[in-house]
């Protein structure tokens, strides 16, 4: 069995944000870069596959600059048997639909029999380059995995939906699937790992989708403004507590 988890590289979460100066996206010229958290989830799900079946090969691939090999290595040294660096510097220029046409290309060949991505990125969030993906590869799919079971006739996933309720799908192969963050408990590199990650294979290729102009351009981006705001709420007791209540609920979104 051939399991394919794709990976973004993303800033560290506690990393200093500045906005670039054309205010259209942040500056990078001093950020330092980490695996995006859904898609170690993603992994994880992966290498837990593997070590219950034993046979399965687990790839990683990542599209991006020279910088991403980092976070396939940190991928190889928790247990990835081989990794594929998509060569792309353009990444800001493409919308979903675009970086998905990218990992499409590269991961045709390889024919695998499960491909896993994170449910989002920490960086956009917009949650939509696996289902595009899987969309352009042909393949079933299904979203917010929290638990994946191989079987004969191919997979039974544990789906998280609303208000603490769950859906058990099965679906054939091959299938991609976005996991769910939380499911597993993320693994460590051990010091081993990171030795045999050195030997692993690292292959490069080229994006071949060309970039065209993307549906979707961010405009602007901006820290949030802050903002102090004094409000005097009078009636009685009750009414008072109601309202507090009421603004709670649907201004502060707290309760």
């Amino acid at each position: 069995m051939k399991i394919l988890v794709a990976i973004k590289q993303v800033p560290e979460r506690d990393a200093q944000i500045h906005v670039a100066s054309d205010g259209r996206w942040i500056d990078e010229s001093d950020l330092n870069y980490t695996i995006n958290e859904p898609d170690a989830y993603a992994l994880e799900e992966a290498l837990q596959l593997k070590e219950k079946n034993g046979s399965a090969e687990v790839v990683v691939v990542c599209a991006g600059p020279e910088r991403v090999t980092s976070t396939l290595r940190e991928a190889l040294a928790k247990g990835a048997d081989r990794a594929i660096h998509i060569e792309a510097d353009d990444l800001g220029e493409r919308d979903t639909l675009g970086v998905a046409q990218v990992l499409a290309d590269a991961v045709k060949a390889e024919a695998p029999d499960l491909i896993l991505t994170g449910l989002q990125s920490d960086d956009l969030g917009l949650g939509q380059t696996g289902v595009v993906l899987a969309e352009l590869l042909g393949m079933p799919h299904a979203t917010i995995i929290m638990h994946v079971e191989v079987r004969d006739s191919g997979l039974k996933v544990k789906r998280e939906l609303e208000d603490g309720w769950f859906q058990h799908v099965e679906m054939p192969l091959p299938a991609l699937l976005t996991i769910q963050s939380g499911g597993n408990k993320l693994r460590y590199a051990t010091l081993m790992g990171i030795k045999k990650a050195k030997t692993k294979e690292t292959r490069t290729v080229q994006a071949t989708a060309t970039a065209t102009g993307p549906a979707i351009r961010l405009e602007r981006v901006y820290l949030p403004e802050k903002q102090k705001k004094t409000e005097m709420l009078t009636g009685t007791a009750a009414e008072v507590a109601a309202k507090i209540v009421e603004k709670l609920k649907f201004e502060v979104r707290v309760i």
